[in-house]
Protein backbone atom coordinates (compact mmCIF):
# COMPACT_ATOMS: atom_id res chain seq x y z
CA UNK A 1 0.00 0.00 0.00
CA UNK A 2 0.95 3.73 -0.63
CA UNK A 3 3.02 5.80 2.01
CA UNK A 4 0.95 8.54 1.15
CA UNK A 5 -2.43 9.28 2.24
CA UNK A 6 -4.93 7.59 0.70
CA UNK A 7 -8.56 8.43 -0.13
CA UNK A 8 -11.33 6.46 -0.78
CA UNK A 9 -14.46 7.88 -2.22
CA UNK A 10 -17.80 6.81 -3.46
CA UNK A 11 -17.01 6.67 -7.50
CA UNK A 12 -20.66 6.92 -8.47
CA UNK A 13 -21.20 9.93 -6.30
CA UNK A 14 -21.23 12.93 -8.28
CA UNK A 15 -20.22 14.94 -4.67
CA UNK A 16 -17.47 12.93 -3.83
CA UNK A 17 -16.00 12.24 -7.13
CA UNK A 18 -16.19 17.02 -7.54
CA UNK A 19 -14.35 16.68 -3.86
CA UNK A 20 -11.60 14.44 -4.89
CA UNK A 21 -11.37 16.68 -7.77
CA UNK A 22 -11.56 20.02 -5.30
CA UNK A 23 -8.60 18.31 -3.42
CA UNK A 24 -6.75 17.53 -6.01
CA UNK A 25 -6.60 21.12 -7.11
CA UNK A 26 -5.26 21.82 -3.68
CA UNK A 27 -3.13 19.48 -2.52
CA UNK A 28 -0.03 21.00 -4.08
CA UNK A 29 2.55 19.07 -2.15
CA UNK A 30 0.42 15.60 -4.50
CA UNK A 31 0.75 14.68 -0.97
CA UNK A 32 -2.71 12.34 -1.43
CA UNK A 33 -3.21 9.32 -3.59
CA UNK A 34 -7.14 8.40 -4.73
CA UNK A 35 -8.86 5.14 -4.89
CA UNK A 36 -12.84 4.67 -5.39
CA UNK A 37 -14.58 2.84 -2.73
CA UNK A 38 -15.94 0.31 -5.48
CA UNK A 39 -12.64 -0.25 -6.88
CA UNK A 40 -10.92 -4.21 -5.95
CA UNK A 41 -8.36 -2.03 -4.45
CA UNK A 42 -10.78 -0.17 -2.22
CA UNK A 43 -12.89 -3.55 -1.29
CA UNK A 44 -9.65 -5.13 -0.49
CA UNK A 45 -8.48 -2.63 2.24
CA UNK A 46 -11.66 -2.20 3.80
CA UNK A 47 -12.26 -6.11 3.65
CA UNK A 48 -8.92 -5.98 5.23
CA UNK A 49 -9.85 -3.10 7.91
CA UNK A 50 -13.18 -4.91 8.76
CA UNK A 51 -15.09 -2.23 6.92
CA UNK A 52 -18.05 -2.69 4.55
CA UNK A 53 -17.36 -0.14 2.31
CA UNK A 54 -21.18 -0.30 1.07
CA UNK A 55 -22.33 0.72 4.46
CA UNK A 56 -19.60 3.79 4.87
CA UNK A 57 -21.76 6.41 2.86
CA UNK A 58 -18.34 8.21 3.77
CA UNK A 59 -14.87 9.84 2.55
CA UNK A 60 -12.45 7.12 3.75
CA UNK A 61 -8.92 8.08 4.71
CA UNK A 62 -5.85 6.12 4.78
CA UNK A 63 -3.07 6.92 6.84
CA UNK A 64 -0.34 5.88 8.86
CA UNK A 65 -1.69 2.73 9.05
CA UNK A 66 -5.02 3.22 10.40
CA UNK A 67 -8.45 4.30 8.71
CA UNK A 68 -10.45 7.82 8.98
CA UNK A 69 -13.69 8.52 8.50
CA UNK A 70 -16.30 10.75 8.01
CA UNK A 71 -16.00 14.29 9.79
CA UNK A 72 -12.93 13.44 11.00
CA UNK A 73 -11.25 12.01 7.49
CA UNK A 74 -12.63 15.48 5.91
CA UNK A 75 -11.21 17.66 8.59
CA UNK A 76 -7.52 15.62 8.45
CA UNK A 77 -7.91 15.88 4.81
CA UNK A 78 -8.35 19.76 4.83
CA UNK A 79 -5.85 20.09 7.23
CA UNK A 80 -2.90 18.87 4.43
CA UNK A 81 -4.78 21.51 1.36
CA UNK A 82 -3.41 25.01 0.39
CA UNK A 83 -4.61 27.74 1.27
CA UNK A 84 -6.85 28.59 3.95
CA UNK A 85 -8.10 24.86 4.21
CA UNK A 86 -6.26 23.51 7.23
CA UNK A 87 -8.24 26.32 9.27
CA UNK A 88 -11.27 24.30 9.01
CA UNK A 89 -9.19 21.18 11.09
CA UNK A 90 -9.70 23.24 14.25
CA UNK A 91 -13.47 21.96 14.14
CA UNK A 92 -11.58 18.62 14.98
CA UNK A 93 -12.82 19.55 18.82
CA UNK A 94 -15.63 19.84 18.28
CA UNK A 95 -17.30 16.15 19.45
CA UNK A 96 -17.49 13.38 16.57
CA UNK A 97 -21.62 12.56 17.53
CA UNK A 98 -21.98 16.84 16.23
CA UNK A 99 -20.06 16.79 13.35
CA UNK A 100 -20.66 13.38 12.25
CA UNK A 101 -24.08 14.32 12.19
CA UNK A 102 -24.04 16.81 9.83
CA UNK A 103 -21.79 14.87 8.15
CA UNK A 104 -24.75 12.49 7.48
CA UNK A 105 -27.27 14.36 6.55
CA UNK A 106 -25.26 15.27 4.01
CA UNK A 107 -24.22 11.93 2.70
CA UNK A 108 -27.37 10.59 3.40
CA UNK A 109 -29.00 13.33 0.69
CA UNK A 110 -26.13 13.46 -1.58
CA UNK A 111 -27.83 11.39 -4.41
CA UNK A 112 -30.69 13.36 -4.48
CA UNK A 113 -29.02 16.81 -3.67
CA UNK A 114 -26.08 15.74 -6.42
CA UNK A 115 -26.86 12.98 -8.53
CA UNK A 116 -25.41 9.59 -9.12
CA UNK A 117 -23.23 8.73 -11.91
CA UNK A 118 -24.08 5.62 -13.72
CA UNK A 119 -20.09 4.33 -13.94
CA UNK A 120 -17.23 5.41 -11.79
CA UNK A 121 -15.62 8.76 -12.35
CA UNK A 122 -12.16 8.23 -14.23
CA UNK A 123 -9.35 10.94 -13.78
CA UNK A 124 -7.65 11.97 -16.32
CA UNK A 125 -4.17 11.14 -18.13
CA UNK A 126 -1.94 13.74 -15.93
CA UNK A 127 -4.22 12.71 -12.72
CA UNK A 128 -3.93 8.77 -13.12
CA UNK A 129 -0.35 8.30 -11.49
CA UNK A 130 -2.15 9.62 -7.93
CA UNK A 131 -5.01 6.91 -8.29
CA UNK A 132 -4.65 3.28 -6.71
CA UNK A 133 -6.49 0.55 -8.58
Amino acid sequence: MSSNPIIFFDGMCNLCSSSVQFVIKRDKRKLFRFASLQSDFGQQVMKQFDMDPSELGSVVLYKNGKLYTRSTAALLIAKELSGAWPLLAAFIVVPPVIRNGVYNFVAANRYKWFGKKTECWLPSAEMRERFQV
